[in-house]
């Protein structure tokens, strides 16, 4: 198929699968005197609906349990739901525990393995169920799926992770099973070789129209019906320079985040457009909310945006792109 086919072919996709998501409510409107909350969208082939922002646990390492407590309030105060934490983060699976106890019965808990083995994936899944304070992970998921055969095969192949997420399952600690993936190629993969409930993708307005990052793999899950949850809706481009790193309050994270309102509302706009589930904002509280915030005022993309998105994505460096791989 000729790339000009595949382009029209794209866009075509992209118009009809901005189908619900653009249509749909993104702010779920409130009683007299209460405060608005996010809206929600299924959550796959299931019936479970999560909210259109997601929580990243990987922002609590950095925090204080009472601060974390409070994080956790917050996001729940303005509707958020499903909650994300991997033991690669950190002490973020010890913060959470607590700071969710109170409102797991309400919420959507996804957890993560980058053990590939049965054994390994059994001791890491029985730690972070002891860790979380709870008897079950609504979503379970191979975290960091990179390349095709180390992680993909690796992981569904005999004596692999699946083996013992699939027999989670069969027991109850487990009620669906998804992947995260940093390439297409091994995201394309996983998803030919195994019928997963959700997929996490980096998706971004930056990646998407200037990196080539993101269309083969949307189209590919909304073609089986899986969820999508998206990483960096919120990552704006590579650090320029070590000097503009440098000078930024955001220094520590590894790519520069959006961080101005303006453009905030064109990328959730977009991402939110898109027929995507959920979006994860970088785990970075003032970032967090301030993706909430615009989730919560935010409408579905015009023409007029969509342009707007265009120009600011042509003068970015996109942080994910065709060909580069982040592990």
């Amino acid at each position: 198929m000729s790339d000009s086919v595949q382009s029209v072919n794209r866009r075509e996709f992209l118009k009809s699968a901005a189908f619900v998501t653009a249509a749909a409510a993104i702010a779920r409107s409130a009683p007299a005197g209460q405060p608005q909350t996010l809206a929600r969208r299924k959550f796959g082939r299931t019936d479970i609906e999560v909210s259109v922002v997601g929580f990243s646990g990987l922002m609590l390492s950095a925090m204080t349990q009472e601060r974390a407590d409070k994080a956790v309030a917050r996001a729940v105060e303005h509707g958020v739901n499903i909650f994300d934490v991997a033991p690669a983060y950190g002490s973020a699976q010890e913060k959470m525990g607590p700071a969710l106890k109170p409102f797991r019965k309400d919420v959507f808990l996804c957890c993560k393995t980058r053990q590939r083995t049965a054994e390994g994936a059994a001791k890491e899944l029985k730690r972070s169920l002891e860790l979380l304070q709870t008897d079950h992970f609504d979503l379970y998921q191979l975290h960091a799926i990179v390349d095709p055969v180390k992680d993909v095969e690796a992981a569904l192949g005999r004596g692999g992770a699946m083996e013992t997420i699939l027999a989670a399952r069969k027991a109850g600690q487990i009620r669906y099973i998804g992947i995260t993936a940093h390439t297409t190629e091994a995201a394309i993969a996983a998803m030919e070789k195994f019928d997963f409930d959700s997929i996490m993708f980096p998706l971004n307005f930056v990646s998407f129209h200037t990196g080539d990052f993101g269309p083969k793999i949307l189209q590919t899950a909304v073609s089986k019906r899986m969820a999508v949850l998206a990483i960096k809706p919120l990552c704006r481009q590579e650090w320029p320079s070590a000097e503009y790193r440098k000078a930024s309050r955001f220094r520590n994270m590894w790519y520069e985040p959006i961080s101005e309102p303006a453009e905030a509302q064109l990328a959730v706009r977009w991402a939110l457009s898109q027929p995507i589930t959920t979006i994860l904002p970088p785990a970075n509280e003032e970032v967090f909310f301030l993706g909430v915030q615009t989730a919560l005022e935010c409408r579905p993309l015009d023409e007029q945006a969509a342009e707007q998105v265009r120009a600011l994505a042509g003068k970015l460096k996109p942080l994910f792109r065709a060909g580069k791989v982040i592990g």
